[in-house]
Protein backbone atom coordinates (compact mmCIF):
# COMPACT_ATOMS: atom_id res chain seq x y z
CA UNK A 1 0.00 0.00 0.00
CA UNK A 2 0.65 3.37 -0.40
CA UNK A 3 0.82 6.42 1.28
CA UNK A 4 0.93 9.76 1.11
CA UNK A 5 4.16 9.76 0.49
CA UNK A 6 4.03 7.94 -2.32
CA UNK A 7 2.61 4.49 -2.16
CA UNK A 8 -0.25 3.14 -1.89
CA UNK A 9 -0.18 3.77 1.38
CA UNK A 10 -2.37 6.76 0.55
CA UNK A 11 0.27 5.97 1.25
CA UNK A 12 3.18 5.51 2.75
CA UNK A 13 5.07 2.99 3.03
CA UNK A 14 7.52 3.04 6.23
CA UNK A 15 9.42 0.86 5.35
CA UNK A 16 13.58 0.63 4.81
CA UNK A 17 15.76 -1.50 2.95
CA UNK A 18 17.86 -4.19 5.46
CA UNK A 19 21.13 -2.51 5.85
CA UNK A 20 22.68 -6.41 6.22
CA UNK A 21 23.77 -7.65 2.86
CA UNK A 22 22.26 -10.21 1.03
CA UNK A 23 19.04 -12.12 1.42
CA UNK A 24 16.38 -9.94 2.58
CA UNK A 25 12.51 -9.65 2.50
CA UNK A 26 10.57 -7.16 3.78
CA UNK A 27 6.87 -6.63 3.87
CA UNK A 28 5.54 -3.29 1.47
CA UNK A 29 2.71 -2.11 3.10
CA UNK A 30 0.15 -2.22 0.32
CA UNK A 31 1.01 -1.83 -2.79
CA UNK A 32 2.99 1.25 -3.26
CA UNK A 33 0.59 3.65 -1.69
CA UNK A 34 3.72 4.09 0.50
CA UNK A 35 2.78 7.12 1.23
CA UNK A 36 1.03 6.56 5.12
CA UNK A 37 0.72 9.23 3.34
CA UNK A 38 -3.12 8.87 2.11
CA UNK A 39 -2.53 10.61 1.11
CA UNK A 40 0.08 11.49 2.75
CA UNK A 41 -1.29 8.45 2.99
CA UNK A 42 1.56 7.51 2.83
CA UNK A 43 2.51 4.31 2.35
CA UNK A 44 1.36 1.56 3.40
CA UNK A 45 0.17 0.38 2.67
CA UNK A 46 2.31 -1.88 0.70
CA UNK A 47 3.50 -3.99 2.69
CA UNK A 48 6.74 -4.71 0.77
CA UNK A 49 9.44 -7.26 0.92
CA UNK A 50 12.17 -7.29 -0.84
CA UNK A 51 13.80 -11.05 -1.47
CA UNK A 52 17.02 -11.67 -2.50
CA UNK A 53 18.04 -8.43 -4.05
CA UNK A 54 20.73 -6.72 -2.20
CA UNK A 55 22.23 -3.49 -3.87
CA UNK A 56 22.09 -4.91 -7.50
CA UNK A 57 21.01 -2.75 -10.46
CA UNK A 58 18.47 -4.14 -12.97
CA UNK A 59 20.34 -4.94 -15.84
CA UNK A 60 19.18 -4.03 -19.68
CA UNK A 61 17.39 -6.58 -21.80
CA UNK A 62 19.27 -6.98 -24.84
CA UNK A 63 17.50 -6.97 -27.89
CA UNK A 64 19.18 -10.04 -29.19
CA UNK A 65 18.10 -11.64 -25.87
CA UNK A 66 14.36 -11.14 -25.93
CA UNK A 67 13.11 -11.38 -29.23
CA UNK A 68 9.94 -11.23 -27.97
CA UNK A 69 10.09 -7.76 -27.44
CA UNK A 70 10.81 -6.50 -31.09
CA UNK A 71 7.49 -5.39 -31.08
CA UNK A 72 8.24 -3.00 -28.29
CA UNK A 73 11.08 -1.23 -29.98
CA UNK A 74 9.45 -1.06 -33.20
CA UNK A 75 6.75 0.88 -31.64
CA UNK A 76 9.50 2.84 -29.33
CA UNK A 77 11.13 3.72 -32.82
CA UNK A 78 8.37 4.29 -34.47
CA UNK A 79 6.50 6.92 -32.07
CA UNK A 80 9.80 8.32 -31.62
CA UNK A 81 10.64 9.21 -35.19
CA UNK A 82 7.27 9.83 -36.68
CA UNK A 83 4.64 10.67 -33.99
CA UNK A 84 3.46 13.94 -35.01
CA UNK A 85 4.63 16.13 -32.43
CA UNK A 86 7.88 15.69 -29.90
CA UNK A 87 7.65 12.72 -27.75
CA UNK A 88 9.39 13.16 -24.32
CA UNK A 89 11.54 9.73 -24.71
CA UNK A 90 12.01 8.92 -21.21
CA UNK A 91 8.30 9.08 -20.56
CA UNK A 92 7.50 6.38 -23.29
CA UNK A 93 9.69 4.21 -21.39
CA UNK A 94 8.34 4.69 -18.54
CA UNK A 95 4.87 3.69 -19.42
CA UNK A 96 5.58 0.96 -21.48
CA UNK A 97 7.41 -0.35 -17.87
CA UNK A 98 4.33 1.40 -15.95
CA UNK A 99 1.56 -0.51 -18.41
CA UNK A 100 3.56 -4.12 -18.28
CA UNK A 101 3.44 -4.28 -14.19
CA UNK A 102 -0.46 -2.70 -14.39
CA UNK A 103 -1.02 -5.59 -17.09
CA UNK A 104 -0.12 -8.04 -14.00
CA UNK A 105 -3.57 -6.51 -12.27
CA UNK A 106 -1.94 -6.98 -9.10
CA UNK A 107 -2.58 -4.01 -6.81
CA UNK A 108 0.57 -4.65 -4.76
CA UNK A 109 2.74 -4.30 -8.15
CA UNK A 110 3.64 -0.51 -9.24
CA UNK A 111 6.30 1.26 -11.01
CA UNK A 112 7.61 4.52 -9.41
CA UNK A 113 9.12 7.36 -11.48
CA UNK A 114 12.21 9.32 -9.96
CA UNK A 115 9.70 11.46 -8.38
CA UNK A 116 7.45 9.27 -7.20
CA UNK A 117 10.30 6.83 -5.91
CA UNK A 118 12.09 9.89 -4.09
CA UNK A 119 8.52 10.48 -2.49
CA UNK A 120 9.06 7.21 -1.46
CA UNK A 121 12.00 6.77 0.27
CA UNK A 122 11.41 9.73 1.95
CA UNK A 123 8.04 8.17 2.97
CA UNK A 124 10.73 5.77 5.53
CA UNK A 125 11.66 9.01 7.00
CA UNK A 126 11.42 9.83 10.96
CA UNK A 127 8.70 12.10 9.25
CA UNK A 128 6.39 14.00 6.27
CA UNK A 129 3.96 16.22 5.36
CA UNK A 130 0.53 14.99 4.53
CA UNK A 131 -2.63 14.10 5.44
CA UNK A 132 -1.56 10.28 7.05
CA UNK A 133 -3.43 7.50 5.52
CA UNK A 134 -1.83 4.35 3.95
CA UNK A 135 -4.05 3.82 0.52
CA UNK A 136 -3.34 0.97 -2.17
CA UNK A 137 -4.73 0.64 -5.87
CA UNK A 138 -7.35 -1.76 -5.98
CA UNK A 139 -9.66 -2.72 -9.32
CA UNK A 140 -9.03 0.69 -10.61
CA UNK A 141 -9.81 2.70 -7.76
CA UNK A 142 -7.86 4.24 -4.87
CA UNK A 143 -9.03 2.34 -1.34
CA UNK A 144 -7.45 3.84 2.40
CA UNK A 145 -6.59 0.67 3.90
CA UNK A 146 -6.18 2.75 7.18
CA UNK A 147 -5.19 6.22 8.44
CA UNK A 148 -2.55 7.00 10.94
CA UNK A 149 -2.95 7.78 14.82
CA UNK A 150 -3.26 10.87 15.51
CA UNK A 151 -3.21 12.01 12.12
CA UNK A 152 -5.53 14.94 10.21
CA UNK A 153 -6.92 11.86 8.26
CA UNK A 154 -7.95 10.16 11.26
CA UNK A 155 -9.22 13.36 13.00
CA UNK A 156 -11.60 13.89 9.72
CA UNK A 157 -13.08 10.67 9.75
CA UNK A 158 -10.99 8.78 6.94
CA UNK A 159 -11.52 5.17 7.43
CA UNK A 160 -10.27 1.71 6.66
CA UNK A 161 -11.65 0.94 2.77
CA UNK A 162 -12.89 4.24 1.80
CA UNK A 163 -12.69 4.67 -1.49
CA UNK A 164 -11.06 7.73 -2.53
CA UNK A 165 -13.02 8.90 -5.62
CA UNK A 166 -11.29 12.44 -6.53
CA UNK A 167 -8.29 15.06 -5.04
CA UNK A 168 -9.11 18.49 -5.58
CA UNK A 169 -11.99 17.74 -7.88
CA UNK A 170 -9.74 15.67 -9.64
CA UNK A 171 -10.61 12.08 -10.28
CA UNK A 172 -8.43 9.31 -9.30
CA UNK A 173 -9.69 6.57 -10.80
CA UNK A 174 -7.27 4.97 -12.99
CA UNK A 175 -4.02 6.29 -11.20
CA UNK A 176 -1.45 4.08 -9.41
CA UNK A 177 -1.20 4.41 -5.71
CA UNK A 178 1.85 6.34 -6.12
CA UNK A 179 0.22 8.43 -8.52
CA UNK A 180 -2.43 9.23 -6.23
CA UNK A 181 -0.36 9.84 -3.11
CA UNK A 182 1.49 12.64 -5.10
CA UNK A 183 -1.65 14.06 -5.41
CA UNK A 184 -2.89 13.71 -2.03
CA UNK A 185 0.41 14.68 -0.04
CA UNK A 186 1.87 18.63 0.48
CA UNK A 187 3.34 21.29 2.85
CA UNK A 188 2.06 21.56 6.05
CA UNK A 189 -0.55 24.13 6.51
CA UNK A 190 -2.23 23.54 2.76
CA UNK A 191 -5.77 21.85 2.57
CA UNK A 192 -6.91 19.31 0.11
CA UNK A 193 -10.45 17.83 -0.78
CA UNK A 194 -11.01 14.84 -0.87
CA UNK A 195 -14.25 13.29 -2.15
CA UNK A 196 -14.35 9.63 -1.00
CA UNK A 197 -17.09 6.85 -1.14
CA UNK A 198 -17.86 4.59 1.95
CA UNK A 199 -20.14 1.66 2.06
CA UNK A 200 -23.63 2.38 3.53
CA UNK A 201 -23.64 6.03 2.75
CA UNK A 202 -25.85 6.81 -0.70
CA UNK A 203 -23.60 9.54 -1.29
CA UNK A 204 -19.86 10.96 -1.74
CA UNK A 205 -18.39 12.19 1.44
CA UNK A 206 -16.84 15.25 0.73
CA UNK A 207 -13.87 16.03 2.84
CA UNK A 208 -11.27 19.23 3.43
CA UNK A 209 -8.39 18.10 5.37
CA UNK A 210 -5.67 20.36 6.38
CA UNK A 211 -2.08 19.34 5.70
CA UNK A 212 0.54 18.48 9.05
CA UNK A 213 3.45 16.65 9.92
CA UNK A 214 3.55 13.07 10.09
CA UNK A 215 5.76 11.99 12.78
CA UNK A 216 6.79 7.83 12.16
CA UNK A 217 6.08 6.90 15.78
CA UNK A 218 4.80 3.31 15.82
CA UNK A 219 4.26 2.43 19.62
CA UNK A 220 2.02 3.91 22.06
CA UNK A 221 1.23 2.57 25.76
CA UNK A 222 -0.94 2.80 28.90
CA UNK A 223 -1.55 1.48 32.17
CA UNK A 224 -5.39 0.62 32.04
CA UNK A 225 -7.69 -0.53 35.67
CA UNK A 226 -6.15 -3.73 37.86
CA UNK A 227 -2.39 -3.99 35.67
CA UNK A 228 -3.79 -4.48 32.63
CA UNK A 229 -1.56 -2.78 30.18
CA UNK A 230 -2.36 -1.77 26.57
CA UNK A 231 0.10 -0.87 23.97
CA UNK A 232 -1.36 -0.09 20.39
CA UNK A 233 1.38 -0.21 17.31
CA UNK A 234 0.08 1.45 14.46
CA UNK A 235 2.90 0.24 11.75
CA UNK A 236 6.09 -1.50 11.28
CA UNK A 237 9.38 0.40 10.88
CA UNK A 238 12.67 0.08 11.38
CA UNK A 239 12.59 0.47 15.21
CA UNK A 240 9.30 -0.74 16.15
CA UNK A 241 10.26 -3.31 17.86
CA UNK A 242 12.77 -1.43 19.74
CA UNK A 243 9.88 0.73 21.20
CA UNK A 244 7.68 -1.82 22.06
CA UNK A 245 10.27 -3.32 24.24
CA UNK A 246 10.97 -0.44 25.46
CA UNK A 247 6.94 -0.19 26.17
CA UNK A 248 6.94 -3.21 27.70
CA UNK A 249 9.98 -2.33 30.29
CA UNK A 250 7.97 0.39 31.15
CA UNK A 251 4.95 -1.22 31.75
CA UNK A 252 6.56 -3.57 33.84
CA UNK A 253 8.25 -1.20 35.93
CA UNK A 254 3.94 -0.04 36.75
CA UNK A 255 3.27 -3.41 37.66
CA UNK A 256 1.54 -4.80 34.16
CA UNK A 257 0.06 -8.24 35.15
CA UNK A 258 -1.70 -8.61 31.58
CA UNK A 259 -1.17 -7.25 28.20
CA UNK A 260 -4.12 -5.54 25.42
CA UNK A 261 -1.61 -5.35 21.89
CA UNK A 262 -3.83 -3.37 19.87
CA UNK A 263 -2.97 -4.06 16.26
CA UNK A 264 -6.15 -2.32 15.01
CA UNK A 265 -5.79 0.19 11.99
CA UNK A 266 -2.04 -1.40 11.64
CA UNK A 267 -1.30 -1.20 7.63
CA UNK A 268 1.75 -3.41 7.83
CA UNK A 269 5.47 -2.67 7.30
CA UNK A 270 8.95 -4.12 7.71
CA UNK A 271 8.55 -7.87 7.38
CA UNK A 272 11.95 -7.96 9.64
CA UNK A 273 10.39 -6.33 12.41
CA UNK A 274 6.80 -8.50 12.32
CA UNK A 275 9.09 -11.68 12.76
CA UNK A 276 10.94 -10.08 15.78
CA UNK A 277 7.79 -8.90 17.42
CA UNK A 278 5.79 -12.19 16.98
CA UNK A 279 8.47 -14.08 18.62
CA UNK A 280 8.58 -11.84 21.59
CA UNK A 281 5.51 -13.60 22.07
CA UNK A 282 6.41 -17.45 20.63
CA UNK A 283 8.06 -19.74 22.52
CA UNK A 284 11.64 -20.00 20.83
CA UNK A 285 11.35 -22.75 17.71
CA UNK A 286 8.02 -22.20 17.05
CA UNK A 287 7.43 -21.26 13.52
CA UNK A 288 6.46 -17.47 12.94
CA UNK A 289 5.51 -17.80 9.17
CA UNK A 290 6.59 -19.44 6.10
CA UNK A 291 7.08 -17.52 2.45
CA UNK A 292 5.98 -19.33 -0.30
CA UNK A 293 7.51 -18.59 -3.79
CA UNK A 294 5.85 -20.03 -7.58
CA UNK A 295 7.40 -22.93 -7.23
CA UNK A 296 6.23 -23.94 -4.11
CA UNK A 297 9.33 -23.91 -2.14
CA UNK A 298 8.50 -23.10 1.19
CA UNK A 299 11.71 -20.59 3.75
CA UNK A 300 9.76 -20.92 7.30
CA UNK A 301 11.03 -18.51 9.42
CA UNK A 302 10.91 -19.92 13.19
CA UNK A 303 10.93 -17.87 16.43
CA UNK A 304 13.91 -17.12 18.32
CA UNK A 305 12.72 -15.75 21.32
CA UNK A 306 15.43 -15.60 24.57
CA UNK A 307 12.40 -15.72 26.81
CA UNK A 308 8.18 -15.54 26.36
CA UNK A 309 6.74 -12.94 27.95
CA UNK A 310 5.50 -14.23 31.10
CA UNK A 311 2.05 -12.85 31.34
CA UNK A 312 -1.55 -13.66 29.89
CA UNK A 313 -1.96 -11.30 26.44
CA UNK A 314 -4.57 -10.77 24.36
CA UNK A 315 -4.36 -9.22 20.54
CA UNK A 316 -6.95 -6.62 18.90
CA UNK A 317 -7.67 -6.88 15.17
CA UNK A 318 -10.15 -4.99 12.77
CA UNK A 319 -10.46 -4.86 9.20
CA UNK A 320 -7.78 -2.15 8.85
CA UNK A 321 -5.41 -4.56 10.58
CA UNK A 322 -3.20 -5.86 7.29
CA UNK A 323 -0.35 -7.17 6.22
CA UNK A 324 2.68 -7.51 9.06
CA UNK A 325 -0.11 -6.78 11.79
CA UNK A 326 -1.81 -10.34 9.97
CA UNK A 327 1.86 -12.22 10.29
CA UNK A 328 1.73 -11.09 14.11
CA UNK A 329 -2.07 -11.82 14.51
CA UNK A 330 -2.08 -14.93 13.10
CA UNK A 331 1.49 -16.31 14.24
CA UNK A 332 0.63 -15.57 17.75
CA UNK A 333 -2.57 -17.33 17.50
CA UNK A 334 -1.36 -20.25 16.04
CA UNK A 335 1.45 -20.81 17.68
CA UNK A 336 1.23 -19.49 20.93
CA UNK A 337 -2.67 -19.66 21.70
CA UNK A 338 -2.87 -16.17 22.06
CA UNK A 339 -6.64 -14.89 21.81
CA UNK A 340 -7.42 -12.44 18.92
CA UNK A 341 -10.49 -10.32 20.09
CA UNK A 342 -12.25 -7.51 16.95
CA UNK A 343 -13.41 -8.17 13.88
CA UNK A 344 -11.70 -9.96 10.82
CA UNK A 345 -8.59 -8.30 9.60
CA UNK A 346 -7.79 -6.72 5.96
CA UNK A 347 -6.76 -9.87 3.91
CA UNK A 348 -3.12 -9.33 2.88
CA UNK A 349 -1.25 -12.38 1.86
CA UNK A 350 1.52 -11.66 -0.78
CA UNK A 351 5.32 -10.14 -0.31
CA UNK A 352 6.84 -7.65 -2.93
CA UNK A 353 10.36 -7.33 -3.92
CA UNK A 354 11.78 -3.51 -4.33
CA UNK A 355 14.40 -2.98 -6.94
CA UNK A 356 15.96 0.40 -7.82
CA UNK A 357 17.17 1.55 -11.53
CA UNK A 358 19.80 3.39 -12.14
CA UNK A 359 17.92 6.79 -12.97
CA UNK A 360 16.52 6.76 -9.29
CA UNK A 361 13.15 5.11 -10.43
CA UNK A 362 12.03 1.53 -9.06
CA UNK A 363 9.73 -1.81 -9.46
CA UNK A 364 7.94 -3.54 -6.90
CA UNK A 365 6.45 -6.58 -7.93
CA UNK A 366 4.91 -9.57 -5.37
CA UNK A 367 7.32 -12.24 -5.77
CA UNK A 368 5.92 -14.49 -3.17
CA UNK A 369 2.89 -15.32 -0.46
CA UNK A 370 3.14 -15.65 3.10
CA UNK A 371 1.57 -18.58 4.99
CA UNK A 372 0.35 -18.65 8.79
CA UNK A 373 2.37 -21.39 10.69
CA UNK A 374 -0.19 -23.92 10.15
CA UNK A 375 0.17 -22.90 6.39
CA UNK A 376 -2.69 -21.21 5.79
CA UNK A 377 -3.51 -18.10 3.04
CA UNK A 378 -5.66 -15.42 4.38
CA UNK A 379 -5.02 -13.38 1.22
CA UNK A 380 -9.03 -11.91 0.46
CA UNK A 381 -9.47 -13.85 3.32
CA UNK A 382 -8.17 -12.04 6.66
CA UNK A 383 -8.25 -13.41 10.05
CA UNK A 384 -11.13 -14.08 11.79
CA UNK A 385 -10.93 -13.66 15.67
CA UNK A 386 -10.96 -15.64 18.29
CA UNK A 387 -13.87 -13.56 20.16
CA UNK A 388 -16.00 -11.12 17.44
CA UNK A 389 -16.56 -7.76 19.30
CA UNK A 390 -17.80 -4.79 17.00
CA UNK A 391 -17.25 -1.20 18.18
CA UNK A 392 -21.12 0.56 18.42
CA UNK A 393 -22.82 1.58 15.37
CA UNK A 394 -22.01 5.36 15.96
CA UNK A 395 -18.02 4.07 15.64
CA UNK A 396 -18.79 4.22 11.76
CA UNK A 397 -20.75 7.44 11.60
CA UNK A 398 -19.61 9.82 8.82
CA UNK A 399 -17.34 12.76 9.09
CA UNK A 400 -19.17 16.34 8.37
CA UNK A 401 -17.19 19.15 7.26
CA UNK A 402 -17.09 22.39 9.54
CA UNK A 403 -16.82 24.46 6.73
CA UNK A 404 -20.46 23.66 5.81
CA UNK A 405 -23.29 24.49 7.32
CA UNK A 406 -26.06 22.83 8.12
CA UNK A 407 -29.92 24.62 9.00
CA UNK A 408 -33.10 24.78 8.96
CA UNK A 409 -34.72 23.04 6.12
CA UNK A 410 -31.79 20.81 4.72
CA UNK A 411 -32.19 17.47 4.23
CA UNK A 412 -29.01 15.56 3.16
CA UNK A 413 -27.11 12.56 4.62
CA UNK A 414 -24.98 15.30 6.97
CA UNK A 415 -28.27 16.58 8.55
CA UNK A 416 -28.98 12.60 8.89
CA UNK A 417 -25.59 11.84 10.98
CA UNK A 418 -25.40 14.85 12.43
CA UNK A 419 -29.05 14.24 14.29
CA UNK A 420 -27.38 10.63 14.89
CA UNK A 421 -24.63 12.29 16.84
CA UNK A 422 -26.48 14.66 18.61
CA UNK A 423 -28.59 11.71 19.82
CA UNK A 424 -25.42 10.27 21.30
CA UNK A 425 -24.52 13.22 22.48
CA UNK A 426 -27.40 13.36 24.77
CA UNK A 427 -29.73 15.62 23.17
CA UNK A 428 -33.00 14.26 21.54
CA UNK A 429 -32.85 15.36 17.52
CA UNK A 430 -36.73 13.65 17.11
CA UNK A 431 -36.99 11.53 14.38
CA UNK A 432 -33.55 10.55 12.65
CA UNK A 433 -34.38 11.15 8.80
CA UNK A 434 -31.99 13.51 7.52
CA UNK A 435 -34.28 16.33 7.77
CA UNK A 436 -33.35 19.92 9.68
CA UNK A 437 -36.49 20.39 11.39
CA UNK A 438 -37.35 22.27 14.30
CA UNK A 439 -36.66 19.57 17.06
CA UNK A 440 -33.21 19.41 15.23
CA UNK A 441 -32.89 23.03 15.92
CA UNK A 442 -33.77 22.55 19.43
CA UNK A 443 -31.35 19.89 20.00
CA UNK A 444 -28.38 22.06 18.43
CA UNK A 445 -28.98 24.58 20.70
CA UNK A 446 -29.12 22.69 23.67
CA UNK A 447 -26.06 20.84 22.71
CA UNK A 448 -24.06 24.68 22.20
CA UNK A 449 -25.42 25.82 25.29
CA UNK A 450 -23.78 22.34 26.86
CA UNK A 451 -20.65 23.24 25.58
CA UNK A 452 -20.92 26.96 25.69
CA UNK A 453 -20.83 27.66 22.47
CA UNK A 454 -22.87 30.27 20.69
CA UNK A 455 -26.54 29.37 20.16
CA UNK A 456 -27.12 29.71 16.53
CA UNK A 457 -29.45 26.56 16.06
CA UNK A 458 -27.38 25.59 13.43
CA UNK A 459 -24.37 23.27 12.49
CA UNK A 460 -20.88 24.79 11.11
CA UNK A 461 -17.37 25.57 12.72
CA UNK A 462 -17.68 25.16 16.47
CA UNK A 463 -20.31 23.26 16.61
CA UNK A 464 -19.48 20.58 14.05
CA UNK A 465 -15.94 20.31 15.35
CA UNK A 466 -17.18 20.06 18.72
CA UNK A 467 -19.90 17.07 18.20
CA UNK A 468 -17.77 15.08 16.19
CA UNK A 469 -15.20 15.91 19.39
CA UNK A 470 -17.93 14.75 21.87
CA UNK A 471 -18.42 11.53 19.43
CA UNK A 472 -14.75 10.31 19.27
CA UNK A 473 -14.65 10.73 23.46
CA UNK A 474 -17.40 8.24 23.37
CA UNK A 475 -16.13 5.99 21.52
CA UNK A 476 -12.84 6.04 23.35
CA UNK A 477 -14.76 5.41 26.61
CA UNK A 478 -16.88 3.12 25.23
CA UNK A 479 -14.64 0.72 22.86
CA UNK A 480 -16.02 -2.57 23.40
CA UNK A 481 -13.19 -4.46 22.13
CA UNK A 482 -11.04 -2.96 24.64
CA UNK A 483 -13.35 -3.54 27.31
CA UNK A 484 -13.53 -7.50 25.91
CA UNK A 485 -9.86 -8.12 26.25
CA UNK A 486 -9.50 -6.54 29.83
CA UNK A 487 -12.34 -8.88 30.57
CA UNK A 488 -10.65 -11.93 29.27
CA UNK A 489 -7.22 -11.04 30.96
CA UNK A 490 -8.77 -10.11 34.19
CA UNK A 491 -10.20 -13.90 34.09
CA UNK A 492 -6.60 -15.28 33.47
CA UNK A 493 -4.99 -12.64 35.95
CA UNK A 494 -7.29 -14.07 38.78
CA UNK A 495 -6.74 -18.18 38.13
Amino acid sequence: MKNESGEASVEEENQKQPKEAGKFIKIKKFTFIMGIFLVIFLTAGITTIALTFGDEKVESLAPDKHAEFEKLYSTYDKIKDDYYEEVDEEKLVDGAINGMIKSLDDPYSAYMDKKEASSFHESISSSFEGIGAEIQEQDGQIMVVSPIKGSPAEKAGVKPNDIILSVDGKSVEGLTSSEAVLKIRGEKGTKVDLSISRAGESEPIELTIKRDTIPIETVYAEMLDDGVAKIQVTSFSEHTVQELKTSLEEMSKKDMKGLVLDLRGNPGGLLDQAIKMASLFIPNGEVVLQVEDRSGKKDVYKSENDGELKIPVVVLIDDGSASASEIVAAAVSESADIPLIGVKSFGKGTVQTAQDFEDGSNFKYTAAKWLTPEGNWIHKKGIKPDINVKLPDYASLPYISPDKELKASDSSSEVKAAEEMLKVAGHDPGKIDGFFDEATKNAVTAFQREQKIKETGTIKDDTTVKLMQVIREKILKNDTQVKKAVEVLKKEINK
